[in-house]
Protein backbone atom coordinates (compact mmCIF):
# COMPACT_ATOMS: atom_id res chain seq x y z
CA UNK A 1 0.00 0.00 0.00
CA UNK A 2 1.29 3.67 -0.99
CA UNK A 3 2.13 5.69 2.03
CA UNK A 4 0.44 8.44 2.38
CA UNK A 5 3.52 11.67 2.13
CA UNK A 6 1.50 14.98 2.28
CA UNK A 7 2.94 17.89 5.08
CA UNK A 8 1.56 21.45 5.87
CA UNK A 9 3.15 23.66 3.82
CA UNK A 10 4.09 21.60 0.97
CA UNK A 11 3.36 23.11 -2.57
CA UNK A 12 2.42 20.97 -5.94
CA UNK A 13 0.62 20.99 -8.75
CA UNK A 14 -2.45 18.99 -9.76
CA UNK A 15 -5.83 18.97 -11.60
CA UNK A 16 -9.53 18.99 -9.79
CA UNK A 17 -11.57 16.36 -10.60
CA UNK A 18 -14.51 16.96 -8.82
CA UNK A 19 -16.50 19.19 -6.64
CA UNK A 20 -17.93 18.28 -2.95
CA UNK A 21 -21.42 19.05 -1.68
CA UNK A 22 -20.24 22.62 -0.25
CA UNK A 23 -18.84 23.80 -3.58
CA UNK A 24 -14.92 23.29 -2.98
CA UNK A 25 -13.08 21.70 -5.57
CA UNK A 26 -11.69 18.32 -5.03
CA UNK A 27 -7.90 16.83 -5.88
CA UNK A 28 -6.68 13.72 -5.50
CA UNK A 29 -2.33 13.37 -4.14
CA UNK A 30 -1.01 10.23 -3.08
CA UNK A 31 -4.04 8.79 -1.78
CA UNK A 32 -5.54 11.61 -0.23
CA UNK A 33 -8.44 14.07 -1.06
CA UNK A 34 -7.48 18.03 -0.88
CA UNK A 35 -9.95 20.42 -0.38
CA UNK A 36 -9.78 24.08 -1.37
CA UNK A 37 -12.18 26.91 -2.21
CA UNK A 38 -11.99 28.67 -5.84
CA UNK A 39 -11.56 25.76 -8.35
CA UNK A 40 -13.68 23.21 -10.60
CA UNK A 41 -13.50 20.17 -11.99
CA UNK A 42 -11.21 20.16 -14.96
CA UNK A 43 -8.88 22.96 -13.70
CA UNK A 44 -5.05 22.69 -13.34
CA UNK A 45 -4.15 24.50 -10.02
CA UNK A 46 -1.01 25.11 -7.75
CA UNK A 47 -1.70 25.00 -3.98
CA UNK A 48 -0.39 25.27 -1.48
CA UNK A 49 -1.18 22.47 2.08
CA UNK A 50 -2.64 24.40 4.86
CA UNK A 51 -4.08 21.52 6.99
CA UNK A 52 -3.42 17.69 7.11
CA UNK A 53 -6.22 15.58 8.99
CA UNK A 54 -6.40 11.72 8.85
CA UNK A 55 -8.46 11.17 6.01
CA UNK A 56 -7.91 14.42 3.82
CA UNK A 57 -6.53 18.10 3.16
CA UNK A 58 -7.47 21.16 2.80
CA UNK A 59 -5.67 23.31 0.50
CA UNK A 60 -4.90 26.75 -0.85
CA UNK A 61 -5.22 27.90 -4.30
CA UNK A 62 -1.84 29.82 -5.39
CA UNK A 63 -2.15 29.87 -8.74
CA UNK A 64 -4.47 28.92 -11.56
CA UNK A 65 -2.37 26.89 -13.89
CA UNK A 66 -4.78 25.61 -16.54
CA UNK A 67 -8.75 26.99 -16.61
CA UNK A 68 -11.50 24.19 -17.12
CA UNK A 69 -13.49 24.41 -19.85
CA UNK A 70 -16.50 24.70 -17.68
CA UNK A 71 -15.50 27.52 -16.10
CA UNK A 72 -16.90 30.99 -16.41
CA UNK A 73 -16.36 34.69 -15.41
CA UNK A 74 -19.00 35.05 -12.60
CA UNK A 75 -21.43 37.60 -13.23
CA UNK A 76 -20.96 39.39 -9.55
CA UNK A 77 -18.28 41.14 -8.12
CA UNK A 78 -19.11 40.35 -4.78
CA UNK A 79 -18.29 36.38 -5.95
CA UNK A 80 -14.69 35.41 -4.77
CA UNK A 81 -15.16 36.95 -1.21
CA UNK A 82 -19.10 35.96 -0.45
CA UNK A 83 -20.49 32.51 0.48
CA UNK A 84 -23.97 33.13 -0.58
CA UNK A 85 -23.34 31.53 -4.10
CA UNK A 86 -20.32 28.58 -4.65
CA UNK A 87 -20.61 28.05 -8.11
CA UNK A 88 -21.35 30.47 -10.11
CA UNK A 89 -18.15 30.26 -11.81
CA UNK A 90 -19.41 27.01 -13.52
CA UNK A 91 -20.70 27.15 -16.63
CA UNK A 92 -24.46 26.94 -15.48
CA UNK A 93 -25.65 23.91 -17.74
CA UNK A 94 -22.54 22.46 -16.49
CA UNK A 95 -24.10 22.98 -12.80
CA UNK A 96 -27.47 20.81 -13.59
CA UNK A 97 -25.41 18.01 -14.88
CA UNK A 98 -22.98 18.74 -11.48
CA UNK A 99 -26.15 18.31 -9.58
CA UNK A 100 -27.58 15.58 -11.29
CA UNK A 101 -24.64 13.71 -10.90
CA UNK A 102 -24.37 14.76 -7.00
CA UNK A 103 -27.93 12.48 -6.72
CA UNK A 104 -26.52 9.63 -8.82
CA UNK A 105 -23.27 9.48 -6.70
CA UNK A 106 -25.25 9.93 -3.41
CA UNK A 107 -27.96 7.28 -4.07
CA UNK A 108 -24.98 4.64 -5.52
CA UNK A 109 -22.87 5.63 -2.38
CA UNK A 110 -25.63 4.45 0.00
CA UNK A 111 -27.76 2.27 -1.65
CA UNK A 112 -25.20 0.55 -3.44
CA UNK A 113 -27.31 -0.15 -6.73
CA UNK A 114 -27.42 1.38 -10.25
CA UNK A 115 -30.42 1.44 -12.34
CA UNK A 116 -32.49 3.65 -11.00
CA UNK A 117 -33.35 6.10 -13.79
CA UNK A 118 -32.26 9.81 -12.92
CA UNK A 119 -33.61 12.11 -14.91
CA UNK A 120 -31.56 15.65 -16.47
CA UNK A 121 -31.82 18.41 -13.95
CA UNK A 122 -34.40 20.83 -14.83
CA UNK A 123 -32.70 24.49 -14.77
CA UNK A 124 -33.96 28.07 -15.20
CA UNK A 125 -33.94 29.77 -18.47
CA UNK A 126 -32.59 33.39 -16.50
CA UNK A 127 -31.25 31.62 -13.57
CA UNK A 128 -30.80 35.62 -11.42
CA UNK A 129 -32.59 37.36 -9.19
CA UNK A 130 -34.75 34.48 -8.70
CA UNK A 131 -35.11 34.48 -4.53
CA UNK A 132 -38.74 36.11 -3.28
CA UNK A 133 -36.77 35.86 0.35
CA UNK A 134 -33.08 37.13 1.74
CA UNK A 135 -31.88 37.37 5.05
CA UNK A 136 -29.01 40.28 5.68
CA UNK A 137 -27.01 40.15 8.63
CA UNK A 138 -26.30 43.79 10.24
CA UNK A 139 -22.87 44.13 11.78
CA UNK A 140 -20.47 47.12 12.02
CA UNK A 141 -17.25 47.07 10.48
CA UNK A 142 -14.66 49.12 11.21
CA UNK A 143 -17.16 51.77 12.44
CA UNK A 144 -19.47 51.69 9.51
CA UNK A 145 -22.61 49.54 8.84
CA UNK A 146 -22.51 46.49 7.20
CA UNK A 147 -25.38 44.24 5.34
CA UNK A 148 -24.99 42.07 3.35
CA UNK A 149 -23.62 37.90 3.78
CA UNK A 150 -21.65 35.75 5.16
CA UNK A 151 -17.89 35.66 3.62
CA UNK A 152 -16.74 32.12 2.60
CA UNK A 153 -15.81 29.43 5.68
CA UNK A 154 -15.88 32.88 7.67
CA UNK A 155 -18.40 34.84 10.19
CA UNK A 156 -17.26 38.10 8.47
CA UNK A 157 -19.84 40.57 6.06
CA UNK A 158 -19.59 41.23 2.47
CA UNK A 159 -21.27 44.64 2.68
CA UNK A 160 -23.83 43.95 -0.26
CA UNK A 161 -24.83 47.00 -3.14
CA UNK A 162 -26.46 44.11 -4.79
CA UNK A 163 -27.34 40.84 -4.98
CA UNK A 164 -28.03 38.99 -8.10
CA UNK A 165 -29.91 36.28 -7.32
CA UNK A 166 -32.04 38.39 -4.75
CA UNK A 167 -34.69 40.78 -5.96
CA UNK A 168 -34.03 43.69 -7.24
CA UNK A 169 -36.12 45.89 -4.43
CA UNK A 170 -34.04 44.21 -2.29
CA UNK A 171 -31.09 45.75 -3.03
CA UNK A 172 -32.84 49.10 -2.93
CA UNK A 173 -34.29 48.25 0.88
CA UNK A 174 -30.55 47.22 2.01
CA UNK A 175 -28.89 50.31 0.79
CA UNK A 176 -31.84 52.79 1.91
CA UNK A 177 -31.64 50.92 5.86
CA UNK A 178 -27.81 51.13 5.51
CA UNK A 179 -27.59 54.60 4.82
CA UNK A 180 -30.66 55.00 7.59
CA UNK A 181 -28.76 53.71 10.00
CA UNK A 182 -24.98 56.20 9.17
CA UNK A 183 -27.73 59.31 9.44
CA UNK A 184 -29.80 58.39 12.83
CA UNK A 185 -26.68 56.55 14.33
CA UNK A 186 -28.23 53.58 14.77
CA UNK A 187 -26.03 50.78 15.98
CA UNK A 188 -25.82 47.36 14.87
CA UNK A 189 -26.07 44.66 17.36
CA UNK A 190 -22.48 43.44 18.05
CA UNK A 191 -23.02 39.32 19.09
CA UNK A 192 -19.64 38.90 21.06
CA UNK A 193 -19.82 42.08 23.42
CA UNK A 194 -23.72 41.83 23.47
CA UNK A 195 -24.65 45.24 22.40
CA UNK A 196 -26.24 47.00 19.61
CA UNK A 197 -29.76 47.10 18.52
CA UNK A 198 -29.81 45.93 14.47
CA UNK A 199 -29.28 42.23 13.78
CA UNK A 200 -30.94 41.36 10.47
CA UNK A 201 -33.20 42.60 8.03
CA UNK A 202 -35.46 39.86 6.26
CA UNK A 203 -37.17 41.01 2.97
CA UNK A 204 -39.96 38.57 1.59
CA UNK A 205 -41.40 39.62 -1.88
CA UNK A 206 -43.79 37.87 -4.06
CA UNK A 207 -45.39 37.55 -7.45
CA UNK A 208 -46.65 41.02 -7.66
CA UNK A 209 -43.53 42.37 -6.74
CA UNK A 210 -44.74 43.92 -3.55
CA UNK A 211 -42.64 43.56 -0.58
CA UNK A 212 -42.61 42.70 3.73
CA UNK A 213 -39.77 43.69 5.47
CA UNK A 214 -38.68 42.09 8.87
CA UNK A 215 -36.67 44.25 11.36
CA UNK A 216 -34.95 42.14 14.10
CA UNK A 217 -33.55 43.75 16.78
CA UNK A 218 -32.02 42.55 20.36
CA UNK A 219 -34.25 45.25 22.08
CA UNK A 220 -37.73 46.06 22.09
CA UNK A 221 -37.43 49.18 20.08
CA UNK A 222 -36.45 51.17 17.26
CA UNK A 223 -35.74 54.90 17.18
CA UNK A 224 -36.60 57.25 14.52
CA UNK A 225 -39.55 54.35 13.35
CA UNK A 226 -41.47 56.99 12.17
CA UNK A 227 -38.71 58.36 10.05
CA UNK A 228 -37.20 54.86 8.69
CA UNK A 229 -41.17 54.02 7.77
CA UNK A 230 -41.56 57.15 5.86
CA UNK A 231 -37.69 56.80 4.09
CA UNK A 232 -38.08 53.19 3.06
CA UNK A 233 -41.55 53.86 1.93
CA UNK A 234 -40.47 56.95 0.07
CA UNK A 235 -37.44 54.74 -2.15
CA UNK A 236 -39.83 51.66 -2.27
CA UNK A 237 -43.40 52.46 -2.40
CA UNK A 238 -44.22 48.46 -3.43
CA UNK A 239 -43.43 48.01 0.73
CA UNK A 240 -46.89 46.13 2.08
CA UNK A 241 -45.72 45.03 5.32
CA UNK A 242 -43.01 46.16 8.15
CA UNK A 243 -42.29 44.18 10.67
CA UNK A 244 -40.35 45.01 14.18
CA UNK A 245 -39.06 41.14 15.36
CA UNK A 246 -37.20 41.22 18.75
CA UNK A 247 -34.97 38.62 19.39
CA UNK A 248 -33.39 39.65 22.99
CA UNK A 249 -31.23 36.66 23.84
CA UNK A 250 -31.26 33.69 21.19
CA UNK A 251 -28.21 33.47 19.28
CA UNK A 252 -28.10 30.70 16.77
CA UNK A 253 -31.38 31.28 15.81
CA UNK A 254 -32.70 34.50 13.43
CA UNK A 255 -36.25 35.36 14.75
CA UNK A 256 -37.84 35.69 18.22
CA UNK A 257 -40.95 35.34 19.41
CA UNK A 258 -41.94 38.84 19.79
CA UNK A 259 -43.85 41.14 16.91
CA UNK A 260 -44.75 44.17 16.89
CA UNK A 261 -46.11 45.54 12.94
CA UNK A 262 -44.70 48.84 12.34
CA UNK A 263 -46.73 49.69 8.96
CA UNK A 264 -49.18 47.91 6.61
CA UNK A 265 -49.99 44.54 6.75
CA UNK A 266 -48.94 41.44 9.17
CA UNK A 267 -48.91 39.17 6.17
CA UNK A 268 -47.82 39.21 2.87
CA UNK A 269 -50.03 37.30 0.09
CA UNK A 270 -48.40 35.44 -2.61
CA UNK A 271 -49.84 32.55 -5.17
CA UNK A 272 -49.13 28.82 -6.52
CA UNK A 273 -50.55 27.78 -9.75
CA UNK A 274 -54.17 29.53 -9.22
CA UNK A 275 -54.03 29.59 -5.25
CA UNK A 276 -53.38 32.58 -3.00
CA UNK A 277 -51.48 31.59 0.59
CA UNK A 278 -50.96 33.89 3.67
CA UNK A 279 -47.34 34.67 4.25
CA UNK A 280 -46.55 35.10 8.24
CA UNK A 281 -43.03 36.56 8.70
CA UNK A 282 -41.94 32.90 9.79
CA UNK A 283 -43.67 31.03 7.42
CA UNK A 284 -41.62 28.55 5.23
CA UNK A 285 -42.20 29.12 1.78
CA UNK A 286 -40.43 27.88 -1.03
CA UNK A 287 -38.07 31.11 -2.35
CA UNK A 288 -37.79 30.15 -5.56
CA UNK A 289 -41.30 30.67 -7.13
CA UNK A 290 -41.12 29.93 -10.73
CA UNK A 291 -39.10 26.37 -9.70
CA UNK A 292 -41.38 25.95 -6.95
CA UNK A 293 -44.27 25.41 -10.01
CA UNK A 294 -41.79 23.42 -12.23
CA UNK A 295 -41.10 20.89 -8.93
CA UNK A 296 -44.79 20.97 -7.60
CA UNK A 297 -46.21 19.64 -11.13
CA UNK A 298 -43.84 17.01 -11.19
CA UNK A 299 -44.67 15.68 -8.27
CA UNK A 300 -48.37 15.83 -8.68
CA UNK A 301 -47.45 14.23 -12.01
CA UNK A 302 -45.94 11.26 -10.00
CA UNK A 303 -48.19 10.77 -7.58
CA UNK A 304 -51.10 9.67 -9.94
CA UNK A 305 -53.77 11.27 -8.08
CA UNK A 306 -57.31 10.54 -9.22
CA UNK A 307 -61.10 11.94 -7.32
CA UNK A 308 -61.00 8.18 -5.58
CA UNK A 309 -58.15 8.78 -3.84
CA UNK A 310 -57.02 9.80 0.06
CA UNK A 311 -53.65 11.61 0.03
CA UNK A 312 -51.55 12.37 3.19
CA UNK A 313 -48.88 14.95 2.96
CA UNK A 314 -46.39 15.00 5.75
CA UNK A 315 -43.84 17.84 6.32
CA UNK A 316 -47.19 19.90 4.68
CA UNK A 317 -46.05 23.22 6.06
CA UNK A 318 -48.34 25.83 5.56
CA UNK A 319 -50.33 23.65 2.93
CA UNK A 320 -49.15 24.38 -0.40
CA UNK A 321 -48.63 20.71 -1.40
CA UNK A 322 -51.84 19.73 0.49
CA UNK A 323 -53.94 22.61 -1.42
CA UNK A 324 -52.37 21.89 -4.94
CA UNK A 325 -52.94 18.08 -4.53
CA UNK A 326 -56.38 18.90 -3.55
CA UNK A 327 -58.16 19.76 -6.55
CA UNK A 328 -57.69 16.36 -7.70
CA UNK A 329 -57.83 13.77 -5.00
CA UNK A 330 -61.30 12.58 -2.90
CA UNK A 331 -59.52 13.95 0.56
CA UNK A 332 -55.87 15.29 1.34
CA UNK A 333 -54.97 15.25 5.14
CA UNK A 334 -51.98 17.25 6.20
CA UNK A 335 -49.38 16.52 9.31
CA UNK A 336 -46.83 19.13 10.47
CA UNK A 337 -45.64 19.50 14.22
CA UNK A 338 -45.70 23.41 14.00
CA UNK A 339 -48.67 24.69 15.23
CA UNK A 340 -48.29 28.24 13.80
CA UNK A 341 -47.95 26.37 10.22
CA UNK A 342 -51.05 24.32 10.55
CA UNK A 343 -53.14 27.64 11.34
CA UNK A 344 -51.74 29.18 8.21
CA UNK A 345 -52.52 26.09 6.42
CA UNK A 346 -55.91 26.13 7.78
CA UNK A 347 -56.44 29.64 6.40
CA UNK A 348 -55.04 28.95 2.97
CA UNK A 349 -57.87 26.28 3.13
CA UNK A 350 -60.70 29.07 3.60
CA UNK A 351 -59.11 31.29 1.82
CA UNK A 352 -58.84 29.02 -1.51
CA UNK A 353 -62.47 28.07 -0.51
CA UNK A 354 -61.01 23.92 -0.17
CA UNK A 355 -62.84 22.17 1.97
CA UNK A 356 -61.20 17.97 1.36
CA UNK A 357 -58.54 18.86 3.06
CA UNK A 358 -57.97 18.49 6.65
CA UNK A 359 -54.44 19.50 8.69
CA UNK A 360 -53.16 17.72 11.94
CA UNK A 361 -50.89 18.79 14.33
CA UNK A 362 -47.97 16.62 15.76
CA UNK A 363 -45.89 13.89 14.69
CA UNK A 364 -46.43 12.25 11.55
CA UNK A 365 -45.67 8.76 13.14
CA UNK A 366 -48.48 9.39 15.96
CA UNK A 367 -51.47 10.87 13.64
CA UNK A 368 -50.53 8.44 10.54
CA UNK A 369 -52.13 5.22 12.60
CA UNK A 370 -54.75 6.81 14.32
CA UNK A 371 -56.19 7.47 11.41
CA UNK A 372 -55.67 4.52 9.95
CA UNK A 373 -57.22 3.34 12.91
CA UNK A 374 -60.14 5.48 12.30
CA UNK A 375 -60.61 3.60 8.79
CA UNK A 376 -58.51 6.16 6.67
CA UNK A 377 -55.99 4.65 4.62
CA UNK A 378 -53.67 6.48 3.03
CA UNK A 379 -53.56 5.53 -1.32
CA UNK A 380 -50.29 8.29 -1.80
CA UNK A 381 -47.93 10.15 0.79
CA UNK A 382 -46.47 13.00 0.03
CA UNK A 383 -43.42 13.70 2.03
CA UNK A 384 -41.38 17.25 1.19
CA UNK A 385 -38.89 16.96 5.06
CA UNK A 386 -36.13 19.84 6.13
CA UNK A 387 -32.67 19.31 4.88
CA UNK A 388 -32.14 16.54 7.69
CA UNK A 389 -35.14 13.90 6.00
CA UNK A 390 -37.52 12.25 7.17
CA UNK A 391 -37.58 10.94 10.98
CA UNK A 392 -37.08 7.00 10.95
CA UNK A 393 -40.02 6.50 12.59
CA UNK A 394 -41.99 8.46 10.19
CA UNK A 395 -40.79 5.93 7.10
CA UNK A 396 -41.22 2.82 9.71
CA UNK A 397 -44.74 4.28 9.82
CA UNK A 398 -44.71 4.86 5.94
CA UNK A 399 -43.70 1.19 5.88
CA UNK A 400 -46.03 -0.22 8.18
CA UNK A 401 -49.11 1.34 6.21
CA UNK A 402 -48.18 0.57 3.26
CA UNK A 403 -49.43 3.08 0.50
CA UNK A 404 -49.67 2.32 -2.89
CA UNK A 405 -47.49 4.76 -3.52
CA UNK A 406 -44.58 7.52 -1.86
CA UNK A 407 -43.43 10.90 -3.55
CA UNK A 408 -40.16 12.53 -1.66
CA UNK A 409 -39.37 15.66 -2.31
CA UNK A 410 -36.34 16.19 -0.87
CA UNK A 411 -33.52 19.45 -0.51
CA UNK A 412 -30.61 17.70 0.34
CA UNK A 413 -29.17 14.00 -2.01
CA UNK A 414 -27.57 12.53 0.99
CA UNK A 415 -30.35 12.23 3.48
CA UNK A 416 -33.00 11.51 0.31
CA UNK A 417 -30.73 8.57 -0.60
CA UNK A 418 -30.71 7.65 3.49
CA UNK A 419 -34.46 7.54 3.51
CA UNK A 420 -34.99 5.76 -0.42
CA UNK A 421 -32.54 2.85 1.11
CA UNK A 422 -34.84 2.84 4.13
CA UNK A 423 -38.62 2.37 2.06
CA UNK A 424 -36.53 0.16 -0.56
CA UNK A 425 -35.67 -2.62 2.52
CA UNK A 426 -38.95 -2.05 3.51
CA UNK A 427 -40.20 -3.18 0.31
CA UNK A 428 -40.80 -0.55 -1.97
CA UNK A 429 -39.13 0.13 -5.08
CA UNK A 430 -37.79 3.42 -6.41
CA UNK A 431 -38.94 4.31 -10.11
CA UNK A 432 -37.43 7.42 -10.67
CA UNK A 433 -35.71 10.97 -9.57
CA UNK A 434 -36.09 13.88 -11.15
CA UNK A 435 -33.88 16.95 -10.21
CA UNK A 436 -35.17 20.49 -10.14
CA UNK A 437 -33.02 22.93 -9.56
CA UNK A 438 -34.40 25.35 -6.87
CA UNK A 439 -31.38 27.77 -6.25
CA UNK A 440 -28.78 28.91 -9.23
CA UNK A 441 -25.59 28.95 -8.50
CA UNK A 442 -25.80 27.65 -5.19
CA UNK A 443 -24.87 23.77 -3.66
Amino acid sequence: MQEISLNKNDVLETEIVDINYRGQGVAKVNGLVVFLDQVIMGDRVRLEIIEVKRKYAIGRLIELLEKSPYRVEPNCKYFWECGGCQIMHIDYHQQLGYKKQRIISDIKRVMGIDGIVIHNTIGMKDPYRYRNKGTFPVVSDKGKVAIGAYKLTTHDIVNLELCLIQHPLADIIVNTFRSLMETLGIEPYDEIRHIGLLKHLIIRTNKNDEVMLIIVTSKNKLPYKGEIVSELLKKVSQIKSIILNVNENQPNVILGDKYKKLYGESILEDWIFDLEFSISPNSFFQVNPLQTEVLYNRAIEYAQIDETMSVFDIYCGIGTVSLAVAKKANHVYGIEIIQEAIDDANENARKNKIENVDFYCGKAEEIFPKLHDQGIAADVVIVDPPRKGCEKSVLDTIIKMKPERVVYVSCNPSTLARDLKILVDGGYVVIEVQPVDMFPHSV
